[in-house]
């Protein structure tokens, strides 16, 4: 099992989406960006994708790949994940599954990765 970690300034994402508005597209799915869209404060909700997508590439070791290629999911329960690209095939490589956790604060995001055999 491997373990990847992110933890991110809130306020540097807005920043960055402030002055790159098209960055949102590159990083984040149609679908997370809805998401966030329909919370109070969306960068707050972005920031912990953005650091699950950090988490899982460490976690999976990623040498190289795109933020597209990792996907949270919100469910009833625990958000999810959903690989593609390099992402995908690094973890059917390790023959491995990929669970996450986002947390934040006002001020900071963050988000922890598990990759492992027993996972879904």
């Amino acid at each position: 099992m491997s373990v990847g970690l992110d933890l991110l300034e809130i306020e540097r994402l807005e920043r960055a989406l402030e002055r790159h508005p098209a960055l949102a597209e590159r990083v984040f799915s149609q679908g997370e960006r809805s998401y966030a869209a329909r919370r109070a404060r969306p960068a707050q909700h972005l920031a912990a994708r953005f650091c699950a997508k950090e988490a899982v590439a460490k976690a999976l070791g990623l040498p190289g790949w795109s933020f597209r290629d990792v996907e949270v999911v919100a469910t009833d329960a625990a958000p999810e994940v959903l690989l593609s690209g390099r992402a995908a095939d690094r973890a059917r490589e390790l023959g491995v599954g990929v669970s996450v956790s986002l947390t934040h604060t006002d001020s900071t995001a963050g988000a922890v990765a598990l990759a492992g055999s027993a996972l879904p």
